[in-house]
């Protein structure tokens, strides 16, 4: 099944049929999530996360809330870069009980339990993140990020007219706050921090490896450059998962991307390069390693994460060229049996 890439979505579309099936006119990218994820039916094969992290060169702090159909998961991580040090908590529940996911990434997320509690609350230009988690450190998060004036990276990859998967994908974004931790308060300062969201909609086959890369940047004159790369789970669609942001303005990226790494030895540098064109031409150092494993008998994951900072250059829709140096971000290399 192979579809054309050019095909920008303008007006709101549903993504499914009445018959759960999916809708041929939400097929391509749009510059806004014009698309409402309305899934019905396939039972255990549908896949639903807001994933949000927000960033600087010394701190990350991330959360999740998903539901598998099987299992409801929501986690959190914090990494500090300059003692090369993680924290990570998670939360399951069966068959996604407590997990309210709505069908766009403009509405608000909400997970509580007695000493747990995820807040991810859409207001018209500003998320708020809240994060409490009081079980056996007591970690505080709140961050403000701001989405006025920037498009966003919105796609739909079919891989069949039942297994589809739409992502939003809303990178560069400003972003403050704190994280209070052990004793410590983490400042997030705009000037110097950034946001991303993974906002994912979508009906999977059972078992998908992809590549992802995002990272974001300010160059010397203020212009603030964001790139979101996929590989691997798009391939063979014709559509994949590749933009770049300038001042909030989105250039598709239209040739698929390479991910050059070494298996055995992730630190290895990476190579990344768009196949049919020269708009991307991208080295990625890696700095720090989280990985992650979990086996749940029917559902699994093998995952891969790699902070660190990205050199070479970018174009965009105009052919100009824009020089990466040192800019902070991460790649993931992911299977997943789900």
């Amino acid at each position: 099944m192979k579809f054309s890439l050019n095909m920008e979505i303008t007006k709101p579309v549903e993504l499914c049929t009445k018959l759960g099936r999916l809708n041929h006119s939400a097929l391509g990218w749009a510059r806004k999530p014009l698309v409402r994820c309305n899934l019905k039916g396939h039972l255990f094969r549908k896949k639903k996360w807001n994933y949000w992290a927000v960033y600087n060169k010394n701190y990350l702090f991330s959360v999740t809330v998903a539901d598998l159909d099987y299992l409801g998961i929501s986690f959190w991580y914090f990494v500090d870069f300059k003692e090369q040090k993680m924290w990570e908590r998670s939360f399951i529940t069966p068959f996604g009980i407590g997990y309210e996911m709505p069908e766009t990434p403009e509405e608000s997320v909400f997970f509580e339990t007695r000493n747990f509690k995820i807040h991810m609350i859409r207001k018209a230009q500003i998320t708020e993140l809240f994060v409490e988690d009081h079980r056996r450190e007591n970690l505080s998060a709140k961050f403000e990020i701001f989405h006025q004036n920037f498009e966003s990276l919105n796609v739909v990859v079919p891989w069949s007219w039942n297994r589809f998967q739409f992502t939003s994908k809303q990178f560069s974004l400003m972003a403050r706050g704190e994280v209070i931790f052990e004793d410590r308060k983490i400042r997030f300062d705009e000037s110097e921090s950034f946001a991303t969201l993974d906002f994912g909609r979508g009906v999977w086959k059972y078992k998908t490896t992809w590549n992802w890369a995002s990272f974001a940047t300010r160059l010397s004159d203020g212009t603030v450059i964001g790139v979101n790369l996929g590989g691997k789970w798009t391939d063979k669609t014709g559509i994949n998962e590749n933009g770049l942001l300038v001042n909030g303005k989105l250039t598709k990226i239209e040739s698929d991307v390479v991910f050059s790494y070494d298996l055995d030895d992730l630190m290895n540098l990476w190579k990344i390069y768009s196949i049919n064109s020269d708009e991307v031409q991208l080295e990625f150092k890696p700095v720090f390693l989280r990985n992650s494993k979990t086996n749940f008998l029917i559902v699994a994951s093998k995952m891969n994460q790699l902070f660190g900072f990205f050199k070479g250059f970018v174009r965009d829709e105009n052919r100009r060229v824009y020089l990466i140096e040192d800019a902070f971000g991460w790649v993931e290399d992911h299977y997943a049996r789900w």
